[in-house]
């Protein structure tokens, strides 16, 4: 198993490679550039800029100035950020977008393992047909509509809960509801689909034919093996839920990594784009190999590998 997991590693030396040469030529092919200003600015000021940065060097030796930066972690300074990296940005805002990917990831799961589970139970029926179809729904509403639907409903009309800001504990259900319901849509169908299939195998059957209640034949028996789908889904969701929340932050103004994304995109300021890029291809490889352990923890005959 060790084995495995160095050889998973080492798989992702290349990968981020190609993923930091992608992005590193994306952004300097982009329109625009780091300090193109709706005002006019003198030349000779922005022509100091640029050599300051570093901009005026060719594009080869940015490219490996870069890439050494990033291994020995010596972030320069930011264009968007005077006097802070990219260091400093993802320390201070990652942890932010960290807490609400893991109240989005309860809420996928308090909400989606157990529709699924009843929807298996109660197969061809209406208590199969409407949660799946409700799952089929927010499968395909984005968070961009379901965002604004929620702070209109909860905070607008009901005045429930504020529609912008990070300072109390409030502040994160809507965020969370936002991108939690979106994955428990993906979360309940899977579990639907690993219960199906785990409820006809023959220990289920043995566990029924020794007169065990149906709650303990589904929950003690049924169930382990039921989420596996879910368990393999858990990786690219929660790095999903983390990297992916910056239509939210946006949304609710929450003041996390994904937000500075944007702004860092717009602004252009490709260290931070590139830093930030980086990060979230990290964050999702491990989230994979995390997965990939939970599966062999809950999988015996995996261990056997």
């Amino acid at each position: 198993m060790l084995r495995f997991f160095l050889i998973r590693l080492g798989q992702s030396i290349p990968t981020l490679l190609a993923i930091y040469t992608i992005t590193f030529f994306m952004v300097r092919s982009a329109p625009g550039g780091p300090f193109s200003q709706e005002r006019k600015v003198a030349p000779h000021i922005i022509e100091a800029q640029m050599e300051y940065y570093g901009f005026n060097d060719p594009v080869y030796v940015q490219y490996f100035r870069s890439l050494e930066q990033h291994l020995t972690f010596d972030f320069p300074p930011l264009t968007s950020y005077p006097g802070l990296t990219a260091g400093d940005i993802i320390g201070e805002s990652f942890p932010v977008s960290l807490e609400l990917g893991i109240w989005a990831l309860l809420v996928a799961l308090l909400f989606g393992i157990p529709t699924g589970v009843l929807a298996a139970t109660k197969q061809n029926t209406a208590a199969d047909y409407a949660p799946m179809s409700m799952a089929m729904l927010g499968i395909c509403l984005p968070t961009f509509v379901i965002g604004p639907l929620l702070a209109l409903f909860f905070g607008v009309w009901l005045g429930w809960f504020k529609v912008s800001g990070w300072f109390d504990l409030s502040d994160r259900i809507l965020p969370a509801l936002t991108l939690g319901l979106f994955y428990a849509a993906y979360v309940a169908r899977l579990t639907r689909v690993g219960m199906l299939e785990v409820l006809g195998m023959d220990y289920v059957r043995t566990a029924r034919a020794k007169g065990l209640p149906e709650r303990i034949v589904v929950l003690k028996h049924a169930l382990r093996g039921g989420v596996m789908p879910v368990v393999s889904f858990l990786g690219p969701a929660l790095a999903g839920l983390v990297s992916g929340s910056f239509v939210v932050e946006t949304i609710f103004q929450v003041p996390g990594l994904g937000r500075h994304f944007v702004q860092a995109a717009l602004s252009r300021d490709h260290s931070l784009v590139l830093s930030t890029v980086l990060f979230y291809a990290a964050l999702i490889i491990l989230a994979n190999v995390a997965v990939d352990a939970a599966q062999i923890l809950l999988n015996p005959k995996l261990r056997k590998r």
